[in-house]
């Protein structure tokens, strides 16, 4: 199944962001059978960072809200909240 997450941003932990950087980056390469595809989400006005997107294929949402809680945007507080959506890919 595909699903896509989305993330939005703690405002008062954008500090934060280069200090797990890598780290992020790392769970992201290692996850990358299950994150297809991934990336910031910026303000159009500013291009501040405004949180994220992931395309996910997994088996179930658990698997989905797993992996979200291991990533260290997240364990960091780096992310304020998320949202796990099903996705039907309408063409290739």
């Amino acid at each position: 199944m595909n699903f896509i997450v989305t993330f939005e941003d703690n405002e008062t932990m954008g500090h934060m962001r280069e200090k797990y950087l890598d780290d992020h980056f790392s769970f992201l390469t290692a996850n990358q059978k299950s994150i297809q595809s991934a990336g910031p989400l910026l303000h159009l006005s500013s291009g501040e960072s405004a949180g994220g997107m992931w395309i996910v294929e997994a088996d179930s949402e658990e698997v989905v809200h797993a992996l979200v809680k291991t990533d260290p945007f997240w364990s960091s507080g780096l992310r304020k909240h998320y949202t796990v959506l099903r996705w039907k890919k309408a063409f290739a």
